[in-house]
């Protein structure tokens, strides 16, 4: 028997039942996972929209992107995430195709993201670097929420900790083989349920994401932008920097095969160095430009 339960024992929280489908009439169940996604998506595509409005840029362009952007991302998402655990796929490529058993990088789908705005943006003769900075917004609103199904799917976590945020799961509501040594040695039984306590990562990135998403609408909103693809900048400098910080906290990374080195926090160090470095060179362009 599956316990629902989810905790944070020193916030007070304590959630009996947290859901991970939804019935519908009929029979057929909806993954909250699902749900989840796609209302991110639907946040990110109207952030996107308002943010064109009010750059002076057509919302509707963005809508037709998102509608090509989301099926891209998706399979993004998902060649990311088999290419680095081919050990598995390679001996089982039929489930290659099995979306609803899990397996999506984010990583992955900013990628695929990226190259499908700049096809996109050449093929309809708009500035690649001004729909990149209004999609960026998007993006990290569709990572805030997006997020949150981690929480329902009982995944993405990290080590253990007893630190103020951690969080309580029932063993039998996790996949064995994200359960760590150090894990196992704090587990505890508590009304015949046995228990993990782990860092919430997905709630460390959900909140720092906030934080991103404040900075970039400041820039874009405020007129404090110095420069077209200034924005994108600071996204992938300010979102590398707190994956890279979370990524060391999980347990389920993906690493390089027959080697310890995460994959998502060796491409973040290096997205946090190019984009802090462009940063740098152009907005000391920019000042060199006003000053002749």
């Amino acid at each position: 028997m599956m316990h629902y339960d989810i905790a944070f024992p020193h916030l007070g929280i304590y959630l009996d039942h947290v859901i991970r489908t939804i019935t519908l009439p009929g029979g057929f169940t909806i993954a909250m996972y699902g749900i989840t996604m796609a209302v991110s998506m639907l946040c990110g595509i109207w952030l996107a929209m308002y943010v064109a409005g009010k750059t002076g840029q057509d919302p509707d362009s963005y809508m037709t992107f998102a509608l090509i952007g989301i099926v891209t991302a998706l399979l993004g998402a998902r060649i990311y995430y088999v290419a680095f655990t081919w050990d598995y796929y390679g001996k089982h490529p039929l489930e290659i195709l099995n979306f609803r058993g899990g397996g999506l990088a984010l990583y992955g789908s900013v990628i695929a993201g990226v190259l499908t705005l700049i096809v996109y943006a050449k093929a309809r003769k708009m500035k690649v670097s001004l729909m990149l900075d209004t999609a960026s917004t998007g993006m990290v609103l569709g990572q805030i929420i997006g997020r949150w199904g981690n929480f329902f799917n009982r995944e993405a976590f990290g080590e253990y900790t007893d630190n103020l945020f951690a969080m309580r799961l029932p063993l039998d509501a996790v996949r064995p083989d994200e359960v760590t040594d150090l894990m196992k040695e704090h587990e505890y039984v508590a009304d015949g349920v046995t228990y993990i306590q782990v860092h919430p990562t997905y709630l460390y990135e959900s909140l720092w994401n906030v934080g991103v998403l404040t900075v970039l609408l400041l820039v874009t909103l405020k007129g404090k932008k110095k420069f077209d693809g200034e924005i994108f900048l600071w996204y992938l400098l300010l979102y590398s920097a707190g994956r890279f910080w979370v990524e060391g906290l999980r347990t389920d990374q993906l690493r390089f095969a027959g080697t310890a080195i995460a994959v998502s926090q060796l491409l973040a160090a290096v997205l946090v160095v190019t984009a802090g470095s462009l940063l740098l060179i152009l907005r000391k362009r920019c000042r060199r430009g006003r000053r002749a």
